[in-house]
C-alpha cells in the first residue's frame, strides 16, 4: 500500500508558521535583548504550565494537518483512494479501534452500552416492542451487561497505570536531557523537582503527570465504550472533540498572521507620517469598527461560499472547499480585526516620533522608511508580539460563536463551534444531550485558558511600564534608624548606580 500526500492550503501555511516560529527561536537566542524578557517567561511557572498545555493542542492540531490517500493495487495499476485521511486518524484508529468512526446510529450517553434513543426490536420469541438497544460498537465486548460497571473501574485502573509508566519514560528523557551538560541524569531529575534549575520544571513535571493521568485512561476507556458518548450520526464525540483543535489552531493562528501586516503597516504609518496619511487612516479603520463585525464577517463569507459553489472545478475534493472556506474565513477575520491594534501603535509611534533619536536621524537625512524600520518597528514590537499572543484566544472564540450563528466554517469541518451548534438543537429536548456542549466546553477551555494565562505572562515580561514598576521599589530599603539607603542597584542606571 502506497501513500500519496495531499497538500492543503491551510496544512502548507501552518507547517511554514511553524518554521516561521523556530527561525525566531533560533534569531532570539542570538540576540540578547531579546532573550532577556523570553528568559522571563521562562522563569514564570504558571508561564510554563500553560506552554506545555499549548503544546500538547499544538502536537494534535499538527499531526491533523498531515493529509494523504492510500493507493492500493498492483506496480503500475494502483489505485489512489477517494478518502483523504491525516496522521491523527490514523493515530486515533490505532488507540481507538472502530471507536473513532462513525459506529452508531444515533446519540448514546458518555460509557453506555445502550443506545440514548428507543427503537423497535424484534422479540425472539416474535412480536415487537420499544426498547434501548445494544451500540453497535460501544461496549460490544460484553456478554453481561451488568459487568460494565466492574470493567469501566479495570480499564480505568489500568489506564492509570499505564500513564505512570509513560510520565516516567519521560520523566527520564527530560532528565537526560537536562543533565546532558553534567551532572547526570539522576542530579538533574532531583533538582528539577527540587526546583533548583533555572527554568521551573517541576510544574512542568506536574502538568506533564496530568497530561499522563488523562490521555492513558481515556485511550484505555475509549477503545471499547465511547467516553464522550456518540452524535446524532453516531460519530463518537472524543474524535469530533480532537479533530476540531486544528481548526482552533488555524482561526487562531492564520488570522493573527494576516491581521498583523495590516496593523503594523498602517498604524506605523499615521504615526509618523501624520497629516492627510493619518488623516486617511483614521478615518478608515474609524469606518471599519462602526459596521458591526459580525455582519460584515457573514456577508463576507457568504460571497465567497457563492464563488465557491460557482467554481467547484477549481476544488475537486469536499476536503479542499472546506478548507478552502476556512481560509476565507481566517483571511476575513484578519482584515477586518486590524483595527484594535492599528490605532494602539499609531499612538506609540506619534510618541516615538518626538524623540531624541528619531529627530537626530531626520536631520542626518536617514530615509524614512528606513527609520521605520530601523527604529520605530523594534520600539513597538513588545505591543505587536503582546496582542499577537491575546488575540490567538480571541480568534478561537470569534470562528465559536461565528460557526453558532451558520456564518463560520464549512459543516464538514469539525471545529467546536460546530459543536456547540449542533448541540444547541437538543438543549430542549428530554432527557437532555448535554455531552456535546460539555466536550466542546471543556476543550475550548484548555486552549483558550491556557492562551490567556500565556498571554498575561508574556505582557508581564514585555510590558517596559510593569518592568518599571517591580523595579522601583527595590531601589532604596529603610535603613537600621529608620531613615532610607540607597541599597539595590539599579540595572537600567549607567554603570550599575542607584536611580
Amino acid at each position: 500500500m502506497n501513500f500519496s500526500p495531499v497538500l492543503l492550503i491551510t496544512d502548507v501555511l501552518l507547517w511554514l508558521l511553524v518554521f516561521a516560529v523556530v527561525g525566531y527561536v533560533w534569531y532570539v537566542r542570538r540576540h540578547e535583548h531579546l532573550l532577556v524578557p523570553w528568559l522571563k517567561v521562562r522563569q514564570n511557572p504558571v508561564a510554563m504550565i500553560c506552554a506545555t498545555v499549548l503544546v500538547a493542542y499544538a502536537a494534535i492540531g499538527l499531526a491533523d494537518s498531515l493529509h494523504f490517500r492510500t493507493a492500493s493495487g498492483a506496480p503500475g495499476r494502483s489505485q489512489t483512494g477517494v478518502e483523504v485521511r491525516s496522521v491523527l486518524d490514523v493515530l486515533l484508529g490505532a488507540a481507538l479501534g472502530p471507536m473513532a468512526g462513525k459506529s452508531e446510529k444515533t446519540y448514546s450517553a458518555p460509557l453506555a452500552i445502550y443506545s440514548f434513543a428507543k427503537e423497535t426490536v424484534e422479540k425472539p420469541g416474535g412480536g415487537q416492542a420499544r426498547e434501548f438497544p445494544r451500540l453497535t460498537v460501544g461496549g460490544a465486548h460484553l456478554k453481561n451487561p451488568g459487568d460494565r460497571d466492574g470493567d469501566i473501574a479495570w480499564r480505568g485502573a489500568l489506564g492509570l497505570a499505564k500513564g505512570l509508566v509513560l510520565f516516567a519514560v519521560l520523566n527520564g528523557a527530560l532528565a537526560l536531557w537536562v543533565g546532558r551538560k553534567g551532572g547526570g541524569p539522576a542530579l538533574a531529575a532531583r533538582a528539577m523537582w527540587r526546583g533548583t534549575t533555572p527554568a521551573p520544571w517541576r510544574p512542568i513535571l506536574v502538568t506533564l503527570l496530568l497530561i499522563c493521568l488523562m490521555a492513558c485512561p481515556a485511550v484505555a476507556l475509549g477503545s471499547h465504550y465511547h467516553l464522550f458518548g456518540t452524535d446524532k450520526v453516531g460519530q463518537d464525540v472524543l474524535t469530533i472533540s480532537l479533530k476540531s483543535i486544528r481548526t482552533g489552531l488555524v482561526i487562531g493562528t492564520l488570522t493573527t498572521m494576516v491581521m498583523l501586516p495590516f496593523a503594523v503597516l498602517l498604524g506605523l504609518a499615521a504615526g509618523y507620517f501624520r497629516g492627510w496619511v493619518d488623516d486617511v487612516i483614521v478615518y478608515l479603520y474609524t469606518s471599519l469598527s462602526s459596521i458591526p463585525s459580525v455582519l460584515l464577517i457573514a456577508a463576507a463569507v457568504l460571497i465567497v461560499q457563492v464563488s465557491i459553489d460557482n467554481h467547484q472545478d477549481l476544488f475537486p475534493t469536499t476536503l479542499q472547499r472546506a478548507d478552502m472556506r476556512l481560509l476565507a474565513l481566517c483571511v476575513i477575520l484578519g482584515a477586518t480585526g486590524w483595527t484594535g491594534l492599528c490605532r494602539l501603535l499609531r499612538g506609540e509611534a506619534l510618541k516615538l516620533r518626538e524623540l531624541d533619536y528619531i529627530q537626530a536621524a531626520q536631520a542626518f537625512g536617514v530615509a524614512r522608511l528606513r527609520i521605520l524600520t530601523r527604529h520605530m518597528l523594534p520600539n513597538v514590537m513588545h505591543l505587536v508580539t503582546i496582542n499577537a499572543v491575546m488575540d490567538f484566544s480571541g480568534m478561537v472564540l470569534a470562528e465559536a460563536v461565528l460557526s453558532y450563528v451558520g456564518v463560520g466554517v464549512d459543516p464538514t469541518t469539525n471545529s467546536f463551534g460546530g459543536m456547540i451548534n449542533a448541540a444547541r438543537f437538543e438543549m430542549s429536548r428530554d432527557p437532555l444531550v448535554w455531552w456535546l456542549l460539555a466536550a466542546a466546553f471543556f476543550f475550548m477551555l484548555g486552549l483558550v485558558l491556557a492562551a490567556n494565562l500565556f498571554a498575561d505572562a508574556v505582557q508581564e515580561a514585555f510590558d517596559p511600564r510593569r518592568v518599571v514598576r517591580r523595579a522601583r521599589p527595590r531601589i532604596f530599603q529603610r535603613g537600621p534608624v529608620g531613615g532610607m539607603t540607597e541599597a539595590a542597584e539599579d540595572p537600567r542606571a549607567p554603570g550599575g548606580r542607584p536611580a
